[in-house]
């Protein structure tokens, strides 16, 4: 950015085109969303807002600022160079979701706008953001159409992807947190979304706009009546190939979501591109198709990058992204972690493949090998499709279906024992797509078509020979370039000037075909020059001169060309126009290609791992229990630094299907809480997974509740986003989920902390069923896993086990060490305070803080403490009575409170009340002989 800074372009308006565009500038409608840049030709402005956010933004500094006019009509400008620009374009359409990009061309105070785009909608832009770089993430645009009732809410939902050319439906119920949008808008991958003005403005609607901010959804508001379904069925059958009858039996099945379809097609103005026509699918969208995961769970379980990553490893799709083709297996796999599967079968499948793979090392590097010259080939299609592409596309595309036929034959090789399944999946569509019906006649179009030899010049041009029109054009060009070239040996010989040293021929745009010789050759010829020939111009190069002759040839060849030319142009778009319809072909191919390159990846990253992963066994959601054992994070041993303790879980129904998990904080909770929903995602998207061994249960969702999310911004406390995120899980999760719980309860005061952290434990554990790993530091707590738990609480837990992250004190130092081992039981002390002496507290705070947890710790005399208290396991402040003891006590407490209170104290005299106290207190003493809980009070 600071080489940008330096070479900022200088604002070059005169003072009437400063005017001009002033009085255009304030024409434009207010949009605070826009960013608007105008194209200068050899550079771009923006003006305003927009160009004091570009100059805070990406320059860093407001001194990039320069003043359009002067006095009260001033205008804040900044100019942008092209490459800026590109970077910009970059950041706002692909990374960030806040604002939409327009630009305008024109002059003076005549300005139109030429292209718009938005996170959803990239639309024009796409040849700007995607000329040097991979496109890893296709944009969907969703519409919801919300229609709130007594018992909820029913959700109309519409979804497009331009890219892929998909179109979707889907219609469900929803709660009051919209946990259901949430989780589609995750797995769609939904980028911008559009709702009725009406709706956004409603109360109802508030929770609604809080998802779309945490899944980083731009908003964009559309009319209530652009959500019409009159004539939708129509203007489907235009755009969805295929009869009408699907398509019309498809939209009948709903009641609200093709209100949604409507908008997105007035929106995206798909019906007025006619490349759109009859190459859109369109598909219902089901919520239980794939895992649910929610934007939480997302950031919890690093599943896709960050900006904030310090390197590609920190996220999972960094880490499992060793892709091959240009592009098409990254979308791939982003499509996949945000999809995991649910169908054992299908699972097993993917791992099938997986397992081939990583058994045969040479059949794995030798079609990676392949894979790395297979192009985009999406991309190229979706080009031709919209006619954006030319020669070069298709010469792509003809290299890329060139190495098919090494990738069968490295495929054919393989004889393990997944050979069917690798038959049926790969080979016999290799061998359907490549016959002379279908890729073989593509290479043969473009083998004729195409003159292959120009390559290497990197010249894209049609071959003569292809056209007979084209081939006569060539020879007359060939024969007048021959002619041309006798007369320069003849025009050197009459000059007595040796050929191309002295005398040279030229050609350019001014003059075409010209002599030129040196200035220092042309006194020797002066004479010949002024009486034969025409002098064209002298300049310190040498002086160029031509002769009627020359001219005449020079001119034909002229002409000849530009005929040649416009004639290849007539065939490229002839050749293009034939390569389109080889669409449906290039789909299936890319689709298998970007498969088989991901589940490569996924191999890849298996084998090479230091530690080898394994293959988990996969069983449906009501069989089995979920076994790690010797479970890592994937992201965290990637790391360098980390030398990684591997732990085992064992989630089992009936017995440890629900675990707290305490022990000091750096001690690797968080770590081996979010590394079983790492491991479980994993296995479901049909990868291996960094254990020694797993038995995984499928999970139809994984919910997480990790660290409070910053969400002051929107007005949200931490505690209130705690609170918020859990009530998520409280109303959406099953006893098929995965409930990952990770600090509950910590943003308000300890006894309501403890009191809510006990209730939604207890819930958990009763009503909704899921296994659950609940990390905390409220370690009474733990006794919900007693054997006795039901003395203190009417109900009797099944499946609550206790386990402890481990952590050693050095008896004589008191220095902490951490194990990073997670073992059965729960921790039997806090070690807050020494990891405040590890992050280097001054040590009177220390000594300090260790005076007042004794105190605290010694509140209660040990008298009080029952029997059965005293052999409790784990329990942290050793304070717990018998119940009943308490509840005799605290009525004979009330009793006594109850008779003070009634003393008649006006009418009495101050000896008789003394008197009367005493006595009171003395019967409540004796009566506290046989009640511990009494006795603390004496």
């Amino acid at each position: 950015m600071d080489d940008e800074q330096n070479k900022l372009p200088e604002l070059k308006l005169d003072a009437k085109q400063a005017r001009g565009f002033l009085s255009f500038y304030k024409t434009l409608p207010n949009d605070t969303r826009a960013v608007r840049f105008f194209d200068r030709r050899d550079y771009y402005t923006a003006h305003g807002e927009n160009a004091t956010f570009i100059a805070k933004t990406y320059y860093h500094t407001t001194t990039a600022l320069r003043q359009l006019g002067t006095g009260s009509d001033a205008l804040s400008s900044v100019s942008v160079s092209k490459n800026m620009f590109e970077t910009i374009a970059r950041d706002l359409l692909l990374e960030r979701t806040d604002h939409t990009l327009e630009l305008y061309e024109g002059s003076g105070s005549n300005w139109r706008l030429v292209k718009s785009g938005t996170p959803g909608n990239l639309g024009s832009y796409e040849d700007v953001l995607f000329a040097n770089n991979e496109m890893q993430d296709t944009p969907v645009v969703v519409a919801l159409f919300p229609n709130f009732r007594e018992n909820g809410c029913t959700i109309g939902l519409g979804y497009v992807d331009l890219t892929k050319r998909v179109l979707g439906l889907a219609e469900f119920l929803d709660d009051s947190h919209f946990t259901n949008v949430e989780s589609a808008l995750v797995a769609l991958g939904c980028k911008e979304c559009l709702l009725p003005m009406e709706a956004v403005k409603s109360s109802e609607c508030k929770t609604l706009r809080d998802a779309l901010t945490r899944c980083g959804v731009m908003l964009t508001e559309r009319k209530k009546t652009e959500f019409k379904t009159r004539d939708l069925v129509q203007d489907l059958d235009r755009l969805v190939r295929g009869s009408v009858e699907p398509v019309r039996d498809l939209v009948s099945g709903f009641e609200i979501a093709p209100g949604a379809l409507g908008a997105l097609l007035s929106y995206a103005e798909l019906l007025s591109d006619e490349s759109n026509y009859g190459n859109y699918y369109i598909r219902k969208y089901s919520l239980d198709s794939y895992m649910r995961l929610d934007s939480a769970a997302m950031r919890a379980l690093n599943v896709l990058e960050s900006k904030t990553d310090a390197n590609k490893n920190f996220s999972l799709f960094g880490l499992m992204n060793r892709t091959c083709t240009a592009g098409m297996g990254k979308r791939l796999l982003h499509m996949w972690l945000k999809q995991p599967l649910l169908d054992v079968n299908e699972i097993n499948a993917r791992l099938d493949i997986v397992q081939a793979f990583v058994d045969d090392t040479a059949l794995r590097q030798d079609l990676r090998q392949h894979l790395k010259r297979i192009s985009d080939i999406e991309r190229l299609m979706h080009n031709l499709e919209k006619r954006r592409a030319g020669l070069q596309q298709i010469v792509k595309l003809y290299q890329s279906s060139i190495r098919l036929p090494y990738i069968r034959s490295a495929l054919q090789q393989y004889e393990g024992q997944f050979s069917s399944l690798i038959k049926e999946r790969y080979l016999d569509p290799l061998e359907s797509l490549t016959d002379d019906d279908h890729l073989n006649k593509f290479i043969a179009l473009v083998e004729t078509s195409v003159d292959l030899d120009q390559l290497e010049n990197g010249e894209y041009m049609i071959s003569s020979s292809y056209d007979t029109g084209l081939s006569a054009l060539k020879n007359e060009q060939d024969s007048l370039e021959r002619q041309i070239h006798c007369l320069h040996k003849q025009t050197a010989s009459d000059l007595d000037l040796p050929v191309d040293k002295a005398l040279k021929l030229d050609k350019g745009t001014q003059f075409g075909h010209v002599f030129r010789i040196t200035k220092k050759e042309e006194p020797k010829i002066r004479k010949k020059l002024t009486t034969q020939f025409i002098v064209l111009e002298t300049r310190k190069d040498g002086v160029k001169f031509t002769n009627t002759k020359l001219k005449k040839l020079g001119d034909q060849y002229q002409k000849v060309l530009e005929e040649y030319k416009n004639c290849q142009k007539e065939l490229v778009n002839r050749v293009i126009q034939t390569a389109v319809t080889f669409s449906e072909v290039f789909k299936s191919l890319a689709t298998m290609l970007s498969e088989l390159d991901v589940l490569l990846s996924f191999a890849d990253l298996a084998s090479s791992c230091p530690t080898p992963y394994t293959r988990p066994d996969i069983n449906p959601p009501d069989v089995g229990d979920i076994i790690l054992e010797g479970s890592r994070h994937p992201c965290v041993e990637a790391q360098d630094w980390v030398n990684f303790i591997p732990n085992d879980c064992k989630l089992i129904r009936g017995k440890s299907w629900f675990q707290i998990i305490t022990g000091p904080n750096m001690g690797g909770k968080s770590t081996f809480i979010r590394q079983v929903g790492v491991n479980i995602l994993m296995a479901q998207v049909g990868s291996f997974v960094p254990c020694d061994r797993a038995s995984i249960s499928v999970r139809d969702c994984i919910f997480a509740r990790v660290g409070a999310g910053d969400c002051q911004l929107r007005g949200v406390s931490t505690f209130m986003q705690e609170m918020l995120e859990t009530a998520s899980i409280l109303k959406g999760a099953t006893d098929r989920s995965l409930i990952i719980i990770d600090e509950l309860g910590r943003g308000t005061s300890t006894y309501d902390g403890f009191g809510l952290a006990w209730a939604i434990c207890e819930h958990l554990v009763e009503e909704i069923r899921a296994p659950t790993l609940f990390a905390t530091h409220f370690h009474e707590l733990t006794a919900l896993a007693h054997e006795n738990a039901n003395e203190f609480n009417t109900k009797q837990m099944v499946g609550v086990a206790n386990y402890h992250v481990s952590a050693h004190i050095d008896s004589t130092s008191r220095k902490l060490t951490m194990l990073y081992k997670v073992e059965p039981g729960a921790c039997d002390q806090s070690f807050g305070i020494h990891v405040a002496e590890f992050a280097n507290f001054p040590e009177s705070v220390v000594t300090l803080a260790r005076e007042k947890a004794a105190e605290l710790e010694d509140f209660t005399p040990s008298a009080v403490i029952s029997d059965d208290a005293k052999i409790e396991v784990g329990s942290k402040r050793k304070r717990i009575s018998d119940p009943n003891d308490m509840s005799r006590g605290a009525a004979r407490a009330h009793q006594f409170l109850k008779e003070f209170s009634d003393m008649p104290l006006e009418t009495m005299d101050l000896k008789e009340a003394l008197e009367r106290v005493k006595r009171m207190k003395d019967d409540l003493e004796k009566d506290a002989g046989d009640c511990c809980w009494l006795q603390q009070f004496f």
